[in-house]
């Protein structure tokens, strides 16, 4: 018996997929069944009942499971403890992000750690937030990062930055003018915003509420850059991160207003499942990703000139 079979089986048991556990470990769906086949050849017991309609661990597969999974983490500890030791940073990062974070904040974060660790190889995925939630605790990734972070009791959630939100309108628009605005002078305006399911659609709702603004939603997207392209032919206004139209404001195509209202930030942060053991590389990566790096401040954008 291998650590390798003990981890596609514990893959198994959290994704409960044989396509996603063939994934993460580089290997065919066929393999993965030869794995288990061969486990449960090896304790001469049942470990997965298995049914088209669900996926279910047996009594003898919870116990494995439970089991396997303190035997990975003290492999991987000592696998990492070692390297460590030895000041090897190597390997792979994966990554799932949401697009806006992974198209706007996260490449200059790339750029500076490969070019401090050549030897370490960063994969990044970009997705839904609740996909992104999924991808940690089916161990697809080894981090995520998310906007607006909600709690779960099986990820830690590690706070990185708060980015400004502005308002965005074209240059022709009547608001395009204003130097700042108060959240309350959206208010009756035709807005085009994020789905409903949302993260940051949820924060925007909510802060509308309190302040009494009510606006008419025109168009709902499930990502940054339809949102932009909608404001820039006029189909309405938007508030989104400062830091992800940049581009835009220098090209003149938007106009970006900062808000008057008690600082309205964005939270990002990473998240990782819970009791995870991290590589040197993890580690590096996810103290870079905690700091504010000149590029970054450099790209704050106020209103075109």
């Amino acid at each position: 018996m291998q650590i390798e079979s003990l981890k596609v089986f514990c893959d198994l048991a959290e994704t409960q997929s044989f396509t996603k556990a063939a994934q993460i470990n580089g290997v065919t769906q066929s393999a993965v069944s030869q794995q288990i086949s061969s486990l449960e050849r090896q304790f001469k017991s049942l470990l997965i009942e298995r049914s088209k309609k669900r996926f279910r661990l047996t009594r003898e597969g919870e116990v494995l499971y439970q089991y396997s999974k303190q035997i990975i983490a003290t492999y991987e500890a000592l696998h990492h403890k070692l390297q460590e030791l030895k000041d090897i940073i190597s390997g792979t990062v994966r990554v799932s992000t949401i697009y806006s974070i992974g198209l706007h904040d996260l490449p200059p974060y790339i750029k500076q750690f490969m070019k401090t660790y050549p030897t370490v190889t960063v994969q990044v995925d970009f997705r839904h937030a609740d996909q992104v939630y999924e991808d940690v605790q089916g161990n697809v990734v080894d981090m995520g990062l998310v906007a607006y972070p909600w709690r779960d009791s099986k990820l830690e959630i590690i706070p990185l930055r708060k980015t400004p939100m502005v308002v965005i309108c074209a240059p022709d628009h009547p608001l395009a003018k204003s130097r700042s605005l108060r959240l309350k002078s959206l208010d009756g305006e035709r807005f085009v915003g994020f789905r409903p399911d949302i993260p940051t659609r949820k924060a925007l709702d909510r802060l509308m509420r309190e302040h009494g603004v009510t606006v008419r939603y025109v168009m709902e997207f499930d990502n940054i850059e339809t949102v932009k392209r909608a404001v820039e032919i006029g189909a309405g206004v938007s508030i989104v991160p400062r830091t992800t139209v940049t581009q835009e404001v220098a090209n003149q195509s938007l106009v970006a207003i900062p808000l008057e209202d008690d600082r309205i930030e964005r939270p990002i942060a990473a998240v990782i499942k819970k009791n995870k053991v991290l590589s040197p590389a993890m580690k590096h990566f996810l103290e870079l990703l905690k700091q504010d790096l000149p590029a970054t401040e450099g790209r704050a954008a106020g209103r075109a000139a």
